[in-house]
């Protein structure tokens, strides 16, 4: 995979990428907020804290990721444009769709919301980590952590700060439902999907010079 950070290679298709990803993973958001069925764990944090604070879901992603990032300079992680990228850009694409989505529906829309939701953020990660431009805050927390402490097992850590940040947002009240258990069921699957669907091939392997081999000599040439 094209290195973390270098956009000599596939700049193009690699930014398209990231910023289609990112934008997806916003609305996927927007979608199960709006459903009211529940919300995977970090949301369930960051909505919590904007209902006690008043701020939007948004602003509150956006200054949970930005804290998460400062928390990356003891264990020595470098973010990516990605990385950076993801701080700023979901945040203002869910205060966006958020505008923009209908409140009050039925609850046979609110489950195609959810479900639709669900599989959208699955589709978004693929995008944005198959882009090689820097992992998200809260990934690259539970990875740098593991690197530092390579006894550990990264599910028992994500499992570990997952249900830490679930319990908080719960207990803030933050909305933990039928989309959370969905979300925690499909979403392992769905990035097994969708992140090697949309992994950036590999730069080819530039064939390296042949040293101190001498010409042939005329007679060879024959």
């Amino acid at each position: 995979m094209a290195a973390i950070g270098n956009l000599r290679y596939r700049p193009a298709r690699r930014l398209t990428q990231l910023y289609a990803g990112l934008t997806l993973y916003g609305v996927s958001m927007a979608l199960m907020v709006r459903s009211g069925l529940g919300l995977d764990p970090w949301d369930v944090f960051h909505q919590g804290v904007a209902r006690q604070t008043g701020l939007s879901i948004g602003t509150v992603t956006i200054a949970v990721g930005a804290l998460v990032l400062l928390l990356w300079i003891p264990l020595r992680q470098r973010p990516g444009l990605g990385t950076v990228s993801n701080v700023v850009v979901i945040g203002l694409v869910v205060d966006a769709t958020l505008a923009l989505l209908p409140t009050g529906s039925g609850l046979p829309v609110r489950i195609g919301l959810l479900l639709v939701g669900i599989v959208a953020n699955g589709a978004a990660t693929g995008l944005y980590l198959g882009a090689a431009l820097g992992p998200g805050p809260r990934d690259g927390l539970m990875t740098g952590y593991v690197a530092r402490r390579p006894g550990r097992s990264i599910r028992l850590v994500r499992t570990a700060i997952e249900v830490t940040v679930l319990a908080l947002g719960w207990l803030l009240g933050g909305t933990v439902g039928l989309g959370t258990v969905a979300y925690a069921l499909a979403i392992g699957p769905l990035a097994q999907l969708f992140i090697p669907l949309f992994a950036v091939p590999p730069r080819p392997a530039t064939p390296e010079p042949v040293v101190g081999c001498a010409a042939p000599a005329a007679g060879e040439l024959a």
